[in-house]
């Protein structure tokens, strides 16, 4: 394998994993921004004392499972810094040979 195609896989890699924790991360926002939303219409149909309506779950959020792809993305991006590194290593070890 090429060394600039093992450290351009390795950036690849890690722009993927920077994006898929950036999805996450704004699924769990807007899962807590649902939440709040919900507790709002609540309190609101509490001080008007009449029957509340059950909570609308639209494009209800799986927290558990948006904190295991973080989870999944952290590891993803380890490994593509640690391939990069080794990448920059053998391209170092190389340079110091033909010196």
């Amino acid at each position: 394998m090429d060394i600039g195609t093992a450290l351009n896989s390795g950036v690849q890699g890690l722009q993927q994993a920077s994006q898929g924790i950036s999805e996450s991360s704004a699924n769990i926002a807007r899962a807590r921004t649902d939440r709040e939303q919900v507790d709002r219409e609540q309190v609101e149909q509490q001080s008007l004392q009449s029957p509340a309506p059950p909570p609308t779950q639209n494009n209800s959020v799986n927290v558990s499972e948006e904190l295991v792809n973080l989870r999944v993305e952290q590891f993803n991006a380890q490994a593509n810094t640690q391939s990069i590194q080794t990448a920059d290593e053998v391209l170092g070890t190389l340079i110091d040979v033909r010196v």
